[in-house]
């Protein structure tokens, strides 16, 4: 079961994304309600039949202080981020990290200073500032908060997300 679910703190706001599995147990269980359904399936035992969840909320409010923090930082965020593609010459192909202002020149390992390249304009770049490389960034790095991330970087989302996501359906 592949299918994704989105959680409600108590309060509405969007808390984090389950497995369907992970979702009908809460519900079942009484630790959250059902806000919205998948109308296309259902959930069956052998002598029983379920709503499919989409949406979640939580029965109790959860704090979470590290999520003010954002988005983990990682490899594969940043490829999200960057939509997969180098952000000097748009490839898809061969991708890695390039740390715009260098390590060796004090640069730090973070959102704002991480963009995705392939490993073709990072080896041009190399040690270099893309200014002094003569190479021009196609977007400028930045963090993206936990909502935007969950609206904008996730493979798929529901439409009925939309709402929660900070974005009103069309």
């Amino acid at each position: 079961m592949a299918r994704k679910v989105l959680v409600l703190n108590q309060d509405y706001t969007a808390f984090t994304i389950c497995s369907a599995t992970k979702a009908f147990l809460l519900v079942y269980m009484n630790k959250a309600e059902l806000v919205a359904e998948d109308g296309r399936v259902k959930l069956r035992s052998i002598t029983r039949s379920f709503p499919m969840p989409s949406i979640i909320r939580l029965n109790r409010y959860v704090n979470k202080p590290f999520r003010q923090g954002g988005v983990v930082l990682n490899r594969q965020n940043v490829f999200k981020r960057d939509s997969n593609r180098c952000q000097y010459c748009t490839s898809v192909k061969d991708l890695t990290l390039d740390h715009v202002q260098p390590k060796s020149r004090g640069g730090k390992t973070s959102w704002d200073n991480l963009v995705t390249a392939c490993k073709s304009c990072n080896g041009k770049k190399g040690d270099f500032t893309p200014d002094e490389a003569g190479m021009i960034l196609i977007s400028k790095p930045y963090k993206p908060s936990f909502v935007m991330f969950l609206r904008d970087f996730s493979e798929r989302i529901s439409e009925d997300w939309l709402l929660y996501l900070g974005q009103k359906q069309a």
